[in-house]
């Protein structure tokens, strides 16, 4: 699709991808969990997708459990830690931007009696490591902060944050989906003790995601899917090979560079009177723009068509303006005449 944009919210499946799993949907479809020849195929298959995606974060293969996607291994993050400490509760600081997942998953976790800071930004999205050690209780059981937001495209500093963590021997989690392979990630050097990322948003297929798991095998998660022992024992369930392979292969042949609807992009741009929010804390791909009034919106709609959202896909079906941009001080009004526009995304050189 020539005028799609909306990248932030999906990306298509590489001719890579669709040429590694067409093997694993027709010729060899057997089971990993099988003991057979077959079997153990899919299973080795299996393990050096973990391999590869592991050493992408440096991390190991034994702490990489594939998931549905991101929502799910944010679910798993979030609630199997929860679920560990349901006799004494405890206290979670997140943020107040974070994916609809990440919060829905919060406020359920206050319904049942834990306690939620939510951390808000600055005015380009940004969270301060100050508010986050100011929020530290003796009780705080995990810090979630994610590493890019998915409307904005800023760039969190979560290597402060896991320091912080690591400090006071509180778990630290991030949601990974709108970074992973965009941006370096080292969960060692960011102390980082639990990681999201996603299949869709990196050429790869829907319905596969991962967490990192910091030594998953001794890990005090409770399984969200009991099933039969798949995945060090957090996530039960038949492992789609196929999707894993895929989602392998998406990461070894992520792009380098930008295509040329980057510079398409930045030439069209100038032509209107609009301001790009985040600062310098962004990813390059992903525009959240404001256009200074409903004459300039009409302008660049009637001239660029292009598929383009209104906040994040997940807002994109209810009229109330996002919570992101809300909570970056954007009235409705403003928030109205402000659209995401996301490019193909590529590995950003940050040295």
């Amino acid at each position: 699709m020539n005028n799609y944009f909306d990248y932030a919210a999906s990306t298509p499946i590489s001719q890579h991808v669709l040429e590694a799993m067409k093997p694993w949907e027709t010729d060899n479809f057997a089971n990993a969990s099988s003991a057979h020849q077959a079997g153990r195929a899919s299973y080795q298959a299996i393990q050096q997708a973990r391999e590869l995606i592991a050493d992408k974060i440096g991390a190991l293969p034994s702490e990489i459990i594939f998931t549905s996607g991101a929502s799910e291994a944010n679910n798993l993050a979030l609630k199997g830690l929860a679920f560990k400490h349901l006799d004494k509760k405890g206290h979670i600081i997140t943020s107040s931007i974070e994916h609809k997942c990440i919060l829905n998953t919060c406020a359920f976790l206050e319904s049942i009696g834990f306690d939620v800071t939510y951390l808000d930004p600055d005015s380009q999205g940004r969270i301060s490591a100050e508010s986050v050690q100011e929020a530290v209780r003796k009780n705080t059981v995990l810090i979630s902060i994610h590493h890019v937001n998915n409307e904005l495209g800023t760039i969190q500093p979560i290597e402060a944050f896991g320091a912080i963590a690591f400090e006071h021997n509180i778990l630290f989690h991030t949601d990974a989906a709108q970074s992973f392979c965009k941006c370096d990630i080292d969960v060692d050097d960011m102390d980082i003790d639990m990681l999201s990322l996603s299949g869709h948003k990196i050429y790869g297929p829907k319905g596969i995601g991962a967490l990192y798991v910091r030594n998953a095998r001794d890990s005090e998660l409770v399984p969200l899917i009991h099933g039969g022992g798949q995945e060090a024992g957090l996530r039960g369930g038949t492992s789609p090979t196929p999707l894993i392979v895929g989602l392998a292969a998406a990461v070894e042949h992520y792009p380098t560079e930008p295509t040329p609807d980057e510079q398409n992009f930045l030439a069209a741009i100038k032509q209107f009177a609009c301001e790009r929010n985040g600062s310098a804390y962004v990813v390059p791909t992903t525009w959240s723009v404001t256009f200074t009034s409903d004459h300039e919106v009409k302008r660049f709609t009637s001239n660029y068509p292009w598929l383009i959202s209104q906040g994040s896909a997940c807002n994109a079906l209810s009229n109330v303006a996002s919570h992101v941009l809300t909570a970056i001080g954007m009235t409705e009004e403003v928030a109205r005449r402000t659209y995401r526009i996301s490019l193909p995304p590529y590995r950003i050189n940050e040295k």
